[in-house]
């Protein structure tokens, strides 16, 4: 379980902009109870549409209450149904203004859509997928992981799949400023690791989901040892961000052709370098001494660009 280190679930707060609100809703919509779901299933499918209903007849199309509805109003930091309604207003607004500049950038991708209209909907989207995240970012939640891992005796980063190549990113730039940081990207490695941990130590985790038991399972064993543990995911209410002392959370919505840890990966990454720029500054000289010396150790490698054409002496 997770220890006393404290952290601010953005979802919790009824004072954020009204346009973060599809962010919180989707987050929020795992955890929340079958009837809530389709509630927040139903916001999600057309929030234009929704923000102009009254509150029953979005109960009628969710197949449930009055009194869900309002549950779920209060499970997304709000205290009303017309505060949901005002917000996804606003969302909707920010939205059609973001998108317009790109005729149906916004959609999810087609069988029928031409390789010009794939691009502008895959760069529209991990646009989105950065702004979101920032929007959201708790600064203080990730002032707290830099000072862990700065001071850290020793880091395990832990990412399964597809994640576990947003975690050599992270190992290998802690590696390049001379910290003490390991990536396991298989369960049994990384079990056997965390049984090694202590206090002064960190186990981060990365999974989108925040469900990947191979991730769970290690961190919670690093938790039971008395190792701090960090956990980078969608959901700050799944059960990765549970047993977890800091929570550092992207806002991502994957649609079917992009689930292949596309517009998620993006944004885990610009998350790990917020996390390795806020460390590199800790100790500003260290750091750039040793980015400067391992640069030089691998530019040595690099083979010169042929010119164009060499000269030759005058006749």
């Amino acid at each position: 379980m997770a220890r006393p280190i404290t952290r601010t679930d953005s979802v919790d707060s009824p004072d954020e902009p009204s346009a973060d609100i599809l962010i919180r809703i989707r987050s929020a919509l795992p955890s929340l109870a079958p009837a809530e779901q389709r509630v927040g299933q139903v916001v999600l499918e057309d929030p234009a549409q929704t923000s102009r209903l009254s509150i029953g007849a979005l109960a009628d199309r969710a197949d449930t209450s009055v009194t869900t509805v309002m549950r779920f109003c209060r499970a997304n930091g709000l205290k009303s149904y017309p505060q949901l309604r005002l917000a996804l207003a606003g969302a909707v607004a920010l939205e059609h203004a973001l998108s317009q500049q790109r005729t149906h950038s916004h959609t999810d991708i087609s069988a029928t859509d031409t390789l010009d209209e794939i691009a502008d909907k895959i760069v529209f989207q991990e646009a989105r997928a950065l702004e979101d995240t920032r929007a959201q970012l708790d600064i203080g939640t990730l002032g707290q992981v830099v000072d862990t891992v700065s001071s850290a005796r020793r880091i395990d980063i832990i990412g399964i799949g597809a994640s576990g190549f947003v975690a050599a990113d992270l190992h290998q730039k802690l590696h390049r400023i001379g910290l003490m940081a390991f990536i396991w990207t298989d369960v049994h490695a990384a079990l056997t690791a965390t049984a090694l941990l202590g206090p002064g130590d960190v186990a981060l985790g990365i999974s989108h989901s925040g469900t990947t038991a191979d991730t769970i399972d290690p961190l919670q064993a690093a938790a039971e040892r008395g190792a701090t543990t960090v956990a980078l995911t969608n959901f700050p209410r799944s059960p990765l961000a549970e047993c977890s002392d800091l929570v550092l959370t992207t806002s991502v919505r994957e649609t079917p052709l992009r689930s292949g840890a596309t517009v998620s990966r993006i944004a885990q990454l610009a998350l790990i370098d917020c996390l390795f720029v806020g460390v590199a500054q800790r100790s500003y000289e260290r750091s750039t001494t040793a980015l400067s010396d391992t640069y030089t150790a691998i530019h040595r490698r690099t083979v010169p660009h042929p010119t164009a054409r060499r000269s030759t002496p005058d006749a």
